[in-house]
């Protein structure tokens, strides 16, 4: 039965042409400095981003490209202060699969993913707040 349920998904993996890439935002109780480390060691320990670079000044994480078979992907987030003790962080997750067109925007990542990893990247914003103590 789990068989038969994975074979019917499987056509629709990755088949949704997007025009532009998806934002995905979620509040922490931390400061810009915390998010913006916790989110570039999450990026280099699941691989979705080569070259991971911090603006401290712009509030920014940015990768380049990770190839892997067909597909690409890069990350971009950036993190805004919504008041004393919460920021906002907005993460863009970039696939694209390599067609004979060159390379489209695919939706690869859904909200349940997002969700997912916004948990791993909270969890990694404590440990980064507990090494600075």
């Amino acid at each position: 039965m789990a068989v038969l349920c994975l074979a019917s998904c499987a056509g629709t993996f990755g088949s949704e042409v997007l025009s532009r890439p998806e934002e995905y935002r979620q509040v922490y109780e931390a400061k810009e400095k915390y998010i913006l480390k916790a989110v570039a060691g999450v990026l280099e320990e699941k691989k979705m981003g080569k070259n991971v670079a911090i603006d401290y000044a712009g509030n920014r994480v940015d990768s380049d490209y990770v190839v892997s078979g067909e597909w690409r992907t890069r990350t971009h987030a950036r993190v805004t202060r919504i008041n004393w003790k919460e920021c906002e962080l907005t993460l863009v997750v970039t696939t694209e699969k390599k067609t004979d067109k060159g390379w489209e925007m695919r939706r690869l990542l859904r909200k349940e993913q997002y969700d997912t990893l916004f948990s791993v990247i909270e969890l990694k914003i404590y440990e980064e707040m507990s090494r600075m103590y």
